[in-house]
């Protein structure tokens, strides 16, 4: 139990091997505890791709992004060059970007395109506007969920700071030897967090599974909720990305819940963030998704037996 604190607060004079550790460690307690900057994410991709390997893969992918990161902000911790995060709250703007990404994948997966930006052009691929607003049914071809944009998010997202990274960049990054090994601790940290999100992808993926659909009926279910959790996710990320960059007081405020363990410790703006996409939006669309699939069924079974009755008759 007290190896597992000092997790928390590690002494000074570690070699690069117990860092690295320390680093992986807390990396696995990053990706386990739900986080704003991975669950959100990681579940709008995974629960897409509608089977196991495919949730694995957005995890990965996702982790890819951000394990890139952290290296680099290890690097600017051993550096001296993290103070910003001392002075600054960038949570804000990383909200923020964040939620746009977001919200341009959503609209791809929905709508067929990258909202009005020119991100078709510069992707080189052209896609038909739809025609309809009316709500999505089955017959409607809903995009394949942009991985590509899961490593965006995660190189991005690896920007926002919280407990675990103060420990990693001010306690852990500082202690190795030189430079060359400065972005190993962030690396560490990143795989440690990659591992959990494979995990929790494989799980997200497999969420409609547990009603024992079609595969053409998960897929669909996977595509609506991933987009829409995408889309509308995204809307909350940068609607509170805005605030926190107005009143940086909101990110501060939370209730304590006495577990000592991060991200378990409060229940915060972050936290509301998880309850929103991954809660409110995900789930709810799963909801909505799985309930529409069975009025459609029960409307088309309907239809045969009136056919059928009517066949009779004649």
């Amino acid at each position: 139990m007290l190896v597992f604190y000092s997790l928390f607060s590690p002494p000074s004079g570690l070699s690069v091997l117990t860092i690295l550790g320390f680093a992986f460690l807390l990396g696995l307690l990053h990706g386990i505890t739900p986080d704003e900057h991975t669950w959100p994410i990681t579940f709008s991709y995974s629960v897409g791709s509608y089977s196991t390997r495919g949730g694995m893969k957005s995890g990965f992918m996702f982790s890819l992004g951000f394990i890139i990161q952290r290296g680099i902000l290890t690097t600017l911790g051993f550096l001296g060059l993290a103070a910003i995060y001392q002075t600054y709250d960038l949570n804000g703007p990383v909200y923020l970007l964040v939620g746009l990404v977001m919200l341009v994948a959503g609209s791809y997966v929905l709508k067929g395109r990258y909202l009005h930006l020119p991100f078709d052009a510069l992707l080189g691929r052209k896609h038909k506007l739809a025609q309809s607003n009316n709500p999505p049914s089955q017959k409607t071809e809903l995009k394949p969920i942009p991985l590509k944009m899961a490593v965006v998010q995660g190189f991005i997202a690896g920007f926002g700071f919280g407990a675990y990274a103060t420990i990693l960049v001010f306690t852990l990054a500082p202690q190795v030897p030189s430079a060359i090994y400065a972005p190993l601790p962030g690396f560490a940290f990143g795989i440690g967090t990659m591992c959990m999100q494979i995990i929790l992808g494989a799980v997200f993926a497999n969420i409609m599974r547990l009603k024992h659909l079609t595969v053409n009926q998960i897929k669909y279910i996977g595509r609506l909720t991933a987009g829409r959790a995408l889309y509308y996710g995204g809307i909350a990320f940068a609607v509170i990305g805005v605030l926190i960059a107005i009143f940086p007081v909101i990110d501060s405020a939370a209730i304590k819940t006495g577990i000592p363990i991060p991200n378990l410790d409060a229940v915060g703006v972050s936290t509301g963030l998880v309850i929103i996409v991954v809660g409110v939006i995900g789930l709810g669309s799963i909801y909505q998704a799985f309930r529409q699939i069975t009025r459609e069924k029960q409307t088309a079974e309907h239809k045969n037996n009136h056919s059928l009755k009517h066949i009779s008759f004649d």
